[in-house]
């Protein structure tokens, strides 16, 4: 498979499975890393897999332009572009501080529109090409202490169903993962909490100690992250792939719901779900 892949946030989690299993499949990998790429790269040697990493952070535009301009020096093609990198805040609305919220936006949001923006004249050019968003089922609901987070993934899923207007008549696709819950370092590495709304001197003290220790047990319990780099993989190679995919036991049972309940009643259903 003579594919280039360019991959953000690579080195853990969804990035880096997936990294690993397009390796596997023969892609040209091109793992976007912040720091230290040792531990993924020590990986690939294991399962005897040839990976590139590339210095990129999707907060710094200059190491976005070097990154693209690396792999098309290299490969003189992207292929497809994961945007994956990403974080979560744990914050209520009233308690999150200007710098959380810029920056969970900048992150999730304007980091994803920068490497999509940096990519697109290649593909253009090419006349070929895929986007994977690797979005979340909180694109689609909404859940409490997560309202900044839910927000940047509602943005991605806009941006996903808008973008694949503009770029279609040259034949690029766009496409989003809606991802579950899944068995990652995201409690430890992609989740940062809010100190006001985790003191116990929060007014929301009740919903953080009711509510947090349900969605850290989800993560921590969940299943290994094997299923959204699958899904990845399908989408790359299946030009007829859904706009947007549900991958995991929450997206699964919650966007099918939200798409047959009225508001209201799926709000209840949420309150059922999660006791609140």
């Amino acid at each position: 498979m003579n594919k280039t892949v360019l991959i953000t946030g690579a080195t853990s989690g969804m990035g880096k499975a997936t990294a690993l299993l397009l390796a596997q499949h023969g892609y040209s990998v091109y793992a976007g890393v912040r720091n230290s790429s040792q531990e993924l790269m020590e990986e690939a040697e294991k399962l005897g897999v040839q990976l590139n990493a590339v210095t990129l952070d999707v907060q710094d535009t200059t190491s976005i332009q070097a990154a693209v301009q690396h792999v098309m020096d290299k490969e003189g093609k992207i292929d497809a572009l994961v945007n994956n990198a990403g974080f979560g805040l744990l914050a209520t609305l009233e308690e999150g501080t200007d710098e959380e919220i810029f920056k969970q936006f900048d992150v999730n949001v304007f980091g994803l529109i920068k490497m999509t923006r940096e990519v697109l004249p290649h593909m253009r050019e090419a006349r070929s090409g895929v986007i994977i968003n690797i979005s979340s089922f909180l694109g689609k609901m909404g859940l409490p202490l997560l309202s900044h987070y839910n927000a940047s993934k509602y943005a991605v899923e806009g941006i996903t169903d808008s973008l694949r207007f503009e770029v279609a008549p040259f034949g690029i696709r766009v496409h989003s993962i809606l991802a579950g819950l899944f068995g990652t370092n995201f409690v430890k590495k992609g989740l940062v909490a809010n100190s006001k709304t985790t003191a116990d001197s929060s007014p929301y003290r009740g919903l953080v100690s009711h509510f947090v220790p349900i969605v850290a047990k989800a993560i921590n319990e969940g299943p290994d992250p094997l299923p959204i780099a699958q899904a990845v993989k399908h989408v790359i190679e299946d030009d007829d792939s859904d706009i947007a995919i549900e991958v995991g036991k929450e997206a699964e049972q919650f966007v099918p719901m939200r798409k047959r309940m009225d508001d209201k009643t799926f709000e209840e259903k949420v309150k059922e779900t999660f006791g609140l």
